[in-house]
């Protein structure tokens, strides 16, 4: 029988073969057929520590039994509290409020909110969101709107609002984005500049130094521009620390996080925010609240599962696995990027990627679906953006399933050459 299923990100015309995942462990998911599969991009970025971990698993079936769901608007819990100071702890200051929403997307979204509102209740005519090429924030309205114009959005272009855009800081040519960053800056009206700090993921796992990260903040906070980094990818140690501003030195003023914030296991996400921010939106007059919210609002199991996932941060040896980890993916990339067709190999922390040679390379690469079609047939879990092929795995995989996934690499760069 035909599935119901619409699938994401899936061209159903296509008819190609997806796979009835039944558990994952670790770093590997089993499939109905009997397969062991190697999940070499953390099933969309989001697992850190592995599968099905069981503090978190743990954590996820006690709070279920307690409180499964509460309104969050004029209403509390343990866990969301726990976890707001928690967060609070551990970022850096000055970010100390935390709201709470459901993803990626909607922290994003929440933040533009903030940046917005911030100006308007200061009574300063600020509305003007500065964005990088080639960025990719979500796909809701206002993620969209401060993401690269292309094929993820041109059917919704009616829907989505203008912005200043900046290049993107491509080696040797930084300069030419600090030089525009500035001008942009400069004109008086921009309201805030959001930026996925060191790697652009879904345009391409591009990655830029941190000193280049550090000179934008300089440029805004010189302007009065707010800062938010996006963190949704680069957050929770992907880049080989908590926070990818760190490596740069920098505090946002609007932090977006999700995917890693409960391991990976459930849907969750915040927008930390500093006192000033904050303030802006704290009056006597309803009409000057904050208004966001969803129905989800911190779902008390998934702040159990992110509470869970800060435990085993505090108290596992979580920073020495991914320094582990960024050696082995060195060692991994310095051996794919000696295969004939490679280009361009590049790592940020525990993220490699490379291309394969093509004239028309991009998303819509004639070779993404021939790659597609040949790691379909291996028992590794990669997913190519185009002709570029990334690693992005859970902290705990070991040398022998890298070994696995280093071999579906050299067949399938192999096979689309041939």
């Amino acid at each position: 029988m035909t599935s119901p299923v619409w699938h994401p990100f899936t061209q159903h015309g296509l008819e190609e073969p997806i796979p009835l995942v039944e558990r994952a462990e670790g770093a590997a998911l089993y499939t109905a057929d009997g397969r062991r599969v190697v999940d070499a991009i953390s099933s969309w970025w989001v697992t850190t520590h592995g599968h099905s971990h069981p503090r978190i698993v743990a954590a996820i079936a006690e709070q279920a039994g307690k409180l499964d769901q509460l309104i969050f608007a004029g209403w509390t819990h343990e866990p969301a509290e726990r976890l707001a100071r928690d967060l609070v702890a551990m970022m850096p200051a000055p970010l100390s409020h935390v709201f709470f929403s459901d993803s990626g997307s909607t922290s994003v979204e929440v933040a533009l909110k903030m940046a917005l509102g911030y100006w308007a209740n200061r009574g300063e005519p600020r509305h003007r969101i500065l964005v990088m090429e080639h960025s990719y924030h979500g796909d809701t309205i206002g993620a969209m709107s401060v993401g690269a114009r292309g094929v993820f959005n041109r059917t919704y272009e009616p829907l989505l609002f203008d912005v200043g855009t900046v290049p993107f800081p491509a080696a040797g040519r930084e300069q030419a984005t600090l030089d525009a960053l500035e001008a942009a800056c400069r004109s008086g009206d921009a309201a805030a500049f959001i930026i996925e700090p060191l790697v652009l993921g879904a345009g391409g796992m591009l990655v830029y130094p941190p000193p280049v990260l550090a000179e934008m903040r300089r440029i805004c906070a010189r302007h009065q521009v707010l800062f938010i980094a996006d963190e949704v990818l680069t957050g929770w140690g992907r880049t080989g620390t908590l926070l990818a501003c760190e490596q740069a030195g920098i505090v946002p003023d609007l932090l977006c996080m999700a995917k890693g914030l409960t391991g990976g296991s459930l849907p969750l996400a915040v927008t930390l925010a500093t006192p000033e921010i904050f303030a802006a939106h704290w009056s006597t007059d309803p009409a000057r609240q904050f208004f966001h919210s969803s129905s989800y609002t911190a779902n008390p199991i998934a702040c159990a599962a992110a509470n869970a996932n800060l435990a085993i941060w505090r108290e596992e040896p979580v920073r020495q696995r991914i320094a582990t980890l960024v050696d082995r993916q060195a060692a991994l990339l310095a051996q794919l990027s000696r295969l004939p067709g490679v280009t361009d190999p590049r790592q940020q922390g525990t993220i490699i990627a490379l291309d394969v040679a093509d004239p028309q390379g991009g998303y819509l690469s004639q070779l993404g679906p021939a790659l597609k079609a040949s790691l379909a047939q291996s028992s590794v879990l990669l997913r190519p953006l185009g002709n570029t092929i990334y690693v992005m795995p859970p902290y705990c995989i070991d040398q022998a399933d890298l070994d696995q996934v280093a071999t579906a690499i050299a067949e399938a760069v192999d096979a689309v050459r041939r």
